[in-house]
């Protein structure tokens, strides 16, 4: 799609093709672009893939890839590790955040941003807490977590706010949420999204990847994609997640199996 955009402005998945280490085979030729300044969402039936593509991008070593590439702003991505691609502008928010015991919020945020700076260069602390204090309060996070560990005896709505609280922190250049809705009650889904929004800017891609539509009345995407048998089948406006709510995912199985 819109193949004409610049790929040093993107990023760019070009037939992808993964498996898994006993070699089944999850992503069967995935093409897509989400240039700077674009929330693109992914919809898509259980074991479509979504997820896999998302690890897939982030460097997750339980997948190899075979075939295609992911180019980040016109790098390729796979020569580089996990934590590398982290630095050169991606971000991942898991579907099941993990947590990390002994580890405060606060130190762990200072480390991931200390992380991107040049050798030699520190952080200014009363600057950082002033700007994280900030995110906390929009984010409505009581200001004692920063000194909890990384989400641990976190309630799924707190994980999932501290996802994007790192988000709003370390400002990539690409956002991946997987899923990021997944166990939200309304409220808890309203701030997430007040969070998300906050973020959408000309310098920056998202990707969300979600199941229902009820995100996306919050978090208003450019373009929807449909994912099935591991390819992307359909793509199209806000309106096909309308489409999809009404429904479903069986008027897919053609388009998957053509």
């Amino acid at each position: 799609m819109r193949s004409y955009f610049p790929r040093d402005m993107s990023l760019h998945i070009e037939d992808l093709r993964a498996t898994l280490e006993d070699g089944t085979e999850i992503l069967k030729g995935v093409s897509l672009e989400i240039p700077k300044g674009e929330v693109h969402a992914i919809m898509g039936p259980n074991g479509s893939g979504k997820s896999t593509l998302s690890k897939v991008i982030a460097g997750h070593d339980s997948y190899l890839v075979t075939g295609g590439s992911v180019t980040l702003d016109g790098t390729d991505i796979f020569p580089m590790a996990i934590d590398e691609r982290s630095r050169a502008g991606i971000f991942l928010a898991f579907q099941y955040p993990s947590e990390v015991p002994g580890v405060s919020n606060a130190n762990f945020i200072r480390a991931a941003l200390q992380a991107r700076l040049p050798q030699g260069e520190e952080i200014d602390a009363v600057a950082y807490y002033k700007r994280l204090y900030g995110k906390m309060d929009l984010l409505e996070i009581d200001r004692k977590f920063t000194a909890r560990s990384v989400n641990e005896g976190f309630s799924g709505g707190e994980k999932k706010r501290n996802e994007i609280l790192q988000l709003m922190m370390l400002e990539p250049l690409y956002a991946i949420l997987d899923e990021t809705d997944s166990g939200l009650d309304i409220d808890a889904l309203k701030i997430v999204a007040k969070g998300v929004n906050a973020m959408r800017s000309p310098e920056r891609g998202f990707l969300l990847i979600t199941h229902y539509q009820r995100l996306l009345d919050y978090i208003t995407p450019d373009y929807v994609h449909v994912m099935a048998e591991g390819r992307i089948v359909r793509s199209g406006g806000p309106e096909l997640a309308h489409e999809l709510e009404k429904h479903g995912y069986e008027f897919l199985k053609d388009l998957a199996l053509a």
